[in-house]
């Protein structure tokens, strides 16, 4: 994920735009006037759908953006192009054909629930003139951008020419090209990096009913052969995503609570591209795809993810899992400020912890009480050596660390080679400092930063000294 962070590849997405248009209310009643519902709206809200879900999924994954489509001329056109004005993408294209009826999908939410959708729309293929115009924008530019995402919901802007022109441009500049498919028929997507057709999609594309593992296997192997993609993905849902290379995969899940799937098809292709941008492997790229779908599965209406929701639930499914908590300084400052944005009281504490034991147990679950998230700050071998002499640290720095992460009470763990660990809570700036009651009348470091210090007792004949010393008698 760091990757991406660094990456900040240059993407081109060039598909259906549309409009989604949102009214949001409660229903107390049904109407008189036939069974259905009445909705009592609250507010009114337009964000921008279709591949315009792609692009805003693309940014709030850290991405630069360019934006190639055709809409229509009408009022919808204007709401389209003030949504698109607010993306800051780095380049727009969008040619406004006269006559077409740009794509507007308004529902109706009520409680979090869908009540109904109507559409307001052309389907009809762009005219010749708006593809050649389409084509020649995209040619200018072509060499700066890491890859190209074709986002093809049937709404007439991705023709079967104007896809397989793109395709092959995009291969002569040995540029990832990723497609977001519709229909019946993929032919024209031959040539690809790779598709990422549903379940459903996959099994009426192919003619293959996708049941079991064996059925998925024949379809996955399908599509790659007969398409000439370089990888064949199946997206399964709360199943995750079957991945055919070298040999077939299926990269698992998890949801944590699914509210919504609008989109999740767009969050999908958006995280995928980001990640093979960004230089990670197929797999990879389909496991950090997967927990972003998870996240905006959990959101309502069509969301977006953000590197940020990413990787804090990514630390949701890995909590007992040592390795996942040790996180280095620009990891726990981002990670304190997201915390801090989300109301969560942080408690920090530090030390060697170099043979632990029950009073270590003892004191962390204390100081862990005392807020939402315990930080942990563990002293580099080489600054143990400094502080307690040239036979310490017993145990290295990663056994330490390792051991402290399975501890339950302590959230993130956090190395640090200086003397004094100032300049980590510069980075955390924690609510509240946690030390022993043996810092009583000492000045505590960072209790300038801090909110709040805190002094706890530590269990009586319990030390990592006394441990040493006793051991030392018995040898």
């Amino acid at each position: 994920m760091d990757r991406i962070r660094t990456e900040k590849p240059n993407i081109v997405v060039i598909g259906d735009l549309m409009i989604d248009h949102y009214f949001w209310g409660s229903c107390e009643r049904i109407s008189p006037e036939a069974p259905v519902p009445v909705v009592s709206i609250e507010k009114e809200s337009l964000v921008l759908g279709g591949a315009g879900n792609v692009i805003n999924n693309l940014q709030s994954l850290g991405a630069e953006v360019s934006i190639f489509s055709v809409i229509g001329d009408d009022a919808h056109a204007k709401e389209m192009q003030e949504l698109l004005d607010k993306t800051l993408a780095k380049d727009i294209t969008v040619i406004n054909e006269k006559g077409r009826r740009t794509t507007k999908k308004s529902r109706i939410i009520s409680s979090n629930q869908q009540v109904i959708r109507y559409d307001d729309e052309s389907i009809d293929n762009i005219l010749i003139s708006s593809q050649f115009h389409l084509l020649e924008a995209f040619k200018k530019n072509l060499f700066s951008y890491d890859l190209i995402i074709l986002s093809d919901y049937g709404k007439g802007v991705l023709t079967p020419t104007l896809t397989k022109d793109i395709i092959s441009l995009a291969k002569d500049f040995n540029k990832p090209i990723l497609v977001d498919p519709k229909g019946e028929d993929y032919t024209k997507y031959r040539g690809a990096t790779l598709l990422t057709p549903n379940r459903k999609e996959a099994t009426v594309a192919t003619k293959i009913d996708i049941v079991d593992e064996r059925s998925l296997n024949q379809a996955l192997i399908k599509l790659k052969t007969d398409l000439e993609l370089d990888y064949s993905i199946i997206t399964l849902s709360e199943d995750g995503i079957g991945l055919l290379d070298d040999e077939v995969k299926i990269i698992p899940t998890v949801a944590r609570e699914v509210y919504d799937v609008t989109g999740a098809g767009d969050t999908v292709i958006a995280s995928l591209g980001v990640a093979i941008a960004s230089k990670m492997s197929i797999e990879e790229a389909c496991e950090f795809s997967n927990k972003a779908a998870a996240v905006v599965v959990a959101k309502v209406g069509s969301a977006t993810v953000t590197l940020n929701e990413v990787e804090e639930y990514e630390h949701s499914l890995n909590q007992g899992q040592s390795e996942s908590k040790i996180k280095d300084f620009e990891q726990i400052e981002r990670i304190a400020k997201r915390l801090k944005e989300q109301g969560r009281k942080i408690v920090f504490t530090n030390g060697c912890f170099d043979i632990l034991h029950r009073g270590h147990a003892t004191y962390l679950q204390k100081a862990k009480e005392l807020g939402d998230v315990l930080i942990l700050g563990l002293n580099s071998d080489e600054s143990i050596t400094r502080l307690k002499g040239k036979d310490r640290p017993i145990n290295n720095l990663e056994d330490r660390a390792f051991l402290i992460g399975a501890l339950e009470s302590v959230d993130f763990v956090v190395p640090f080679t200086q003397d004094t660990p100032y300049e980590l809570i510069k980075k955390i700036e924690p609510n509240i400092l946690v030390k022993g009651a043996d810092y009583q009348d000492k000045t505590v470091v960072g209790s300038d930063i801090a909110d709040e210090v805190v002094l706890i007792d530590f269990v009586a004949g319990k030390s990592t000294t006394s441990l040493i010393e006793k051991i030392a008698t018995q040898c």
